[in-house]
């Protein structure tokens, strides 16, 4: 199981990669694995400010449907559009191209973020 370790993760199984004032986030690869095929990504909250712990939009798969839950609070600039056509990339490529959503930080807390050892140990990895 990949948990790059240049990540945050939070305990709702989505990652965030910060970069100064930007962070992506997206689901982990243990959160794919569980759900199987990744069959539609929806995210409504496109230019709004959404909080730490709110969920942002949903991932549905063959065998359910997920809220996603923003891992620090900032505001939705960009949802990779890809998802749309080829939502697998998440499954592929939970990390890199599978990507979610791109915001900018209202908050730089991340005391409520878990580190890569933390989060394996969450999932008993």
């Amino acid at each position: 199981m990949n948990i790059p370790s240049e990540l945050f993760y939070t305990s709702d199984h989505e990652w965030i990669r910060i970069e100064n004032n930007v962070a992506y986030v997206g689901i982990t690869d243990f959160a794919q694995g569980e759900l199987g095929d990744i069959v539609y990504v929806e995210i409504t909250t496109e230019g709004e400010d959404v909080n730490a712990g709110e969920i942002f939009g949903t991932v549905e798969a063959v065998k359910t449907t997920s809220d996603l839950f923003m891992p620090i609070s900032g505001k939705v600039i960009e949802v990779n559009t890809q998802l749309n056509n080829t939502p697998e990339l998440v499954n592929k490529d939970p990390y890199g191209e599978g990507w979610i959503i791109k915001i900018t930080l209202t908050d730089e807390d991340k005391s409520g973020l878990l580190d890569s050892i933390a989060y394996k140990a969450l999932i008993g990895a």
